[in-house]
């Protein structure tokens, strides 16, 4: 089942554009292992979802995972062969926005090539640039 939220204040939101790095969600936190963007965009709740499936079908049990992005912004879309006007498509799916910096998924319980092989499968999942981030000495 994808990610979603219960209830939102507005079902359709705008556009708009991401600017600037992340600053908060940028440190590995809970895993040992982050999985950090590099770029930023959008990742769809159905991405997230593949995304956890790879993961846990590689760790199997060992180690651990967390998912650091949820879908909170609806993205709409009109019916195909439409024609202009008529106002705004309904909610089509949802996506989490992701600035550079942003830590997506983390892991705990693995050796670093262990984190690095599994990871390596993810980014090919996802629509941005990624790269293996270590939890910082001492925290």
């Amino acid at each position: 089942m994808a990610l979603m939220p219960r209830r939102v204040k507005h079902r359709k939101s705008q556009r708009g554009r991401i600017k600037g790095n992340a600053t908060r969600g940028h440190r590995v936190s809970f895993g040992e292992w982050g999985l950090q963007s590099v770029e930023a965009g959008y990742i769809s709740a159905q991405t997230i979802e593949a995304c956890r499936i790879a993961i846990m079908q590689y760790i199997r049990g060992e180690g651990r995972l967390y998912i650091r992005v949820f879908p909170h912004r609806s993205v709409t879309a009109r019916p195909l062969e439409t024609r202009m006007g008529k106002g705004k498509g309904e909610p089509d799916h949802w996506v989490a926005v992701v600035k550079p910096g942003t830590i997506m998924f983390e892991i705990s319980g693995v050796g670093r090539d262990a984190a690095q092989e599994c990871f390596a499968r993810v980014a090919h999942k996802l629509p941005v640039r990624v790269r293996l981030t270590a939890r910082p000495p001492g925290t």
